[in-house]
């Protein structure tokens, strides 16, 4: 390792800075001013830049300070070089209008009809450049997805996600991970018109002997419904275990299968009059839809500016789908 490669291991670059203003300023006093600094404090820094290049580069002149040739050769790579730090460091300004831009976003097929209809529109309109891909949502953890920048943005149900950014947070470890909570609702049971239990009260009992069929991402056939029952010593038979919402109000549609929805995706299956619906007999905790972004987008501008518009049509949706005040 050579003496120069040393030097600028230790090199203290905040010294740039200040030489920068001093030749530009040729005042101690003024340089001192610009700095927010103490005029010791400036010549304390300009005697350390002396000693690491080896150079006087500013010598007393009257009241001024002349640069020495050193001094005036190194300047304006010196300048040029901090403008290109600031412009790097800087937050980039995101201007829809002439953005060129694609983004990958993953969620359920329910959340990608009731979000992406007013989303196509306001992108359109917004940002012409701008393209948005969604794929399915496949885990109840796309913290994997994310870290290896396969999609953008996650927007789904995530509720042992946020339990562990939250514990870490309290830990005081960095977070990897930002979310954002779009909106909420609850599950009820749906079947179809006609069905055996569309009569009379849907007791616990007669819920469990039915037959259900179980909306999976990951394809496993026990879900939150079924942590629920276990709770309370109680199981129920899952005959079909589907990744799609739509899938699932076209089989309970044509069947006597029981599923278990949040009711705000009803509208989504596409087969809401063909739907009865019924309060759950056992409490179950409500579903949260929120949006989980890696960190190092969350100071970009362009997917700020997505999770806005993202964030806008799921109030939006929330709004219209809220019950009537009595």
């Amino acid at each position: 390792m050579t003496a120069q490669t040393l030097q600028l291991r230790t090199f203290d670059l905040n010294l740039l800075k200040v030489f920068d203003v001093v030749m530009a300023e040729r005042n101690l006093t003024k340089a001192a001013q610009v700095l927010s600094l103490t005029q010791p404090a400036v010549s304390n820094a300009l005697r350390r830049l002396r000693q690491a290049l080896g150079d006087e580069l500013l010598v007393r002149q009257g009241r001024g300070l002349q640069a020495t040739p050193k001094a005036l050769e190194l300047w304006p790579e010196i300048r040029q070089t901090l403008e290109r730090l600031q412009a790097s460091l800087a937050p980039r300004v995101f201007d829809p209008a002439s953005a060129q831009r694609s983004f990958v976003l993953t969620m359920a097929d329910a959340t990608a009809a009731e979000l992406m209809v007013a989303m196509v529109r306001a992108v359109t309109r917004q940002a012409p450049g701008v393209s948005l891909r969604t794929v399915p949502l496949t885990t109840r953890d796309p913290r994997q997805l994310l870290d290896d920048g396969l999609v953008d943005l996650a927007i789904g149900h995530f509720p042992a996600v946020l339990q562990e950014l939250s514990a870490r947070a309290q830990a005081g470890d960095a977070a990897s991970f930002f979310h954002q909570r779009l909106f909420e609702s609850d599950y009820v049971c749906v079947m179809r018109h006609g069905h055996p239990l569309a009569d009379g009260p849907l007791t616990l009992e007669r819920y469990c002997a039915a037959q259900h069929m179980l909306v999976s991402f990951s394809g496993r056939a026990f879900g939150l419904i079924d942590e629920a029952l276990a709770a309370l010593n109680r199981s129920r038979r899952v005959v079909l275990t589907v990744n799609q919402f739509f899938t699932t109000g076209k089989v309970v549609a044509h069947s006597d299968l029981l599923a278990v929805l949040p009711r705000h995706f009803l509208n989504s299956t596409g087969f809401e009059a063909q739907l009865l619906v019924r309060e759950l007999p056992f409490e179950v905790p409500p579903i949260q839809v929120d949006a989980l972004w890696h960190r190092r987008y969350d100071q970009d501008g362009a997917h700020g500016w997505l999770r806005a518009q993202v964030q806008d049509e799921a109030h939006a949706f929330e709004a219209q789908d809220a019950p009537d005040p009595p």
